[in-house]
C-alpha cells in the first residue's frame, strides 16, 4: 500500500512542513496536494512543505511545496555550495523570476509555469538570484535540489529584497508580482 496523508507515517516536522516517513516509496497524489493546499491556507506564510527526503543530509532534497497567492519567499540564490534546482508544477500556476545582482528583471526573466501554457517544468542553474509567486490558489510543485540542507548556509537571500515579516516584504511581493504579471501578460493579482 503506498503511503497516503491519511498513513501513520505521514506527519508533521516543524510548523510548516511534513514528511512522508516511507520505507520503500511514497506516491504524490490528490489526496496528499488536498492536504497542502489545506496547510498552506491555515499557515499564517501561506505555504507549507512536504519532504521525501530522509533526513537533512540526504541527496537530492525531493519535496512538495504548496503556495497560496500573497506568500512570500524571498529572493535567494544557491551559492555556497552552489545548488541547481528544479520545479515541476503539480497543480495551479507559479511564477518564476531570475534576477539581476541590483533586483531588476525583464520579460526574459520570467516564466510562467502553467497548464494552460504548457509549461511544467522549470530547472535553475547555481547561483542565480530567483524567487517564486503562488499565480493561483492551492498551487503546489514538485522541487528537487542538491542536499546536503544546511538552515544557516542553504540560500543566500537577496540584498534587494526585504526579509520576510518585515514591513517592507508585502510591498516588495506586491509589486513584484504586479511587474511579473503585466510583462507575462497575466491579468491583475486578485489579493
Amino acid at each position: 500500500m503506498a503511503n497516503t496523508p491519511s498513513d501513520s507515517l505521514f506527519r508533521r516536522i516543524g510548523p510548516g512542513a511534513t514528511e512522508s516517513g516511507h520505507d520503500r516509496f511514497a506516491v504524490v497524489d490528490a489526496a496528499l496536494l488536498a492536504v497542502k493546499a489545506a496547510d498552506a491556507r491555515a499557515n499564517a506564510r501561506l505555504r507549507d512543505m512536504h519532504r521525501f527526503h530522509a533526513a537533512n543530509a540526504e541527496n537530492p532534497q525531493r519535496m512538495v511545496n504548496a503556495l497560496q497567492p500573497g506568500s512570500y519567499v524571498r529572493p535567494h540564490r544557491h551559492l555556497s555550495p552552489a545548488k541547481s534546482e528544479s520545479f515541476v508544477l503539480l497543480t495551479g500556476s507559479l511564477g518564476h523570476v531570475v534576477f539581476a545582482d541590483d533586483g531588476s528583471f525583464t520579460a526574459a526573466d520570467c516564466v510562467v509555469l502553467d497548464r494552460e501554457r504548457g509549461v511544467l517544468a522549470i530547472d535553475v542553474r547555481p547561483g542565480l538570484w530567483h524567487g517564486i509567486v503562488a499565480l493561483a490558489a492551492d498551487t503546489a510543485v514538485f522541487e528537487v535540489k542538491p542536499g546536503p540542507y544546511a538552515p544557516l548556509d542553504d540560500k543566500d537571500f537577496a540584498p534587494f529584497a526585504p526579509a520576510e515579516g518585515t514591513p517592507g516584504a508585502a510591498a516588495y511581493l506586491a509589486d513584484l508580482e504586479d511587474r511579473f504579471r503585466t510583462l507575462t501578460g497575466l491579468p491583475p493579482r486578485a489579493w
